[in-house]
């Protein structure tokens, strides 16, 4: 049984930084590809940031790219967000979510495990 804990969220002024992280238990991720996704109210969830566990290739949303990095401790089995320069527009539930195989994607469906998600809020 895959589990997924998001920890970290809260609320930051604009410019601030947070770091989210993600611990996930239940298997062995290096096969694995782990995910940030978010969703604002009345908004479809959106793609943030992808990394392989194997290998550490990531991938950002132009949205984040030059602000968010996304990273993974091995001897942790977590998924870290560094958020940095944040807008209030980065305001949203983040949620972390894993991809059983090797390939980057970002769209919600290709995920096989979600985490409950962790609020971040961006004052102006």
């Amino acid at each position: 049984q895959v589990q997924l804990v998001e920890s970290g969220g809260g609320l930051v002024q604009a410019g601030g930084s947070l770091r989210l992280s993600c611990a996930a238990s239940g298997r062995t991720f290096s096969s694995y590809v782990m995910g940030w996704f978010r969703q604002a109210p009345g908004k479809e969830r959106e793609f943030v940031a992808a990394i392989r566990w194997s290998g550490g290739n990531s991938y950002y949303a132009d949205s984040v790219k030059g602000r968010f990095t996304i990273s993974r401790d091995n001897a942790k089995n977590t998924v870290y967000l560094q958020m940095n320069s944040l807008k209030p527009e980065d305001t949203a539930v983040y949620y972390c979510a894993a991809r059983i195989g090797p390939t980057i994607v970002i769209t919600t469906k290709e995920y096989d495990y979600w985490g409950q998600g962790t609020q971040v809020a961006v004052s102006s």
